[in-house]
């Protein structure tokens, strides 16, 4: 679950099975891994759980990728599974790009890693902050 809130430059996460989101930003690319991941959405009702969300930094320019495990578990003709954080490295140069631009370079570059079909759902989001007023 992803909060974007207007008034400040942050992102407020909690993640609740999922990859963590890849934040492209500053020449680089991080994960938002967070200290204490929740269970999947469902599953909240067998154990306590605390689903308090984490905020990070969110400025002018960056890119917040989130991707289901379909992406990650993708698998070329060899086995490997697809290196998304460093395929995300060689398609941008670790800079924020257009969301658009981004996730159809991905899905090209996922598609051509995985011999042209998938054998899992695959989703991808990308949301990029947009300079102030």
């Amino acid at each position: 679950m992803l909060d974007v809130p207007d008034d400040e430059p942050a992102l407020h996460l909690i993640n609740c099975g999922h990859p963590p989101p890849l934040l492209l930003g500053e020449g680089r690319i991080r994960p938002l891994e967070v200290g204490r991941p929740a269970p999947p959405l469902g599953l909240t009702e067998f154990v306590q759980t605390d689903l308090s969300p984490q905020r990070f930094a969110f400025d002018s320019g960056d890119t917040v990728l989130l991707y289901t495990d379909g992406v990650i578990e993708a698998r070329d003709r060899a086995g490997t599974f697809y290196p998304l954080t460093q395929r995300l490295e060689q398609l941008t140069g670790g800079r924020a790009i257009e969301p658009e631009t981004l996730l159809a370079r991905l899905c090209a570059d996922l598609l051509k890693h995985a011999g042209g079909h998938l054998d899992d759902d695959a989703a991808m989001v990308a949301l990029q902050r947009l300079p102030g007023p």
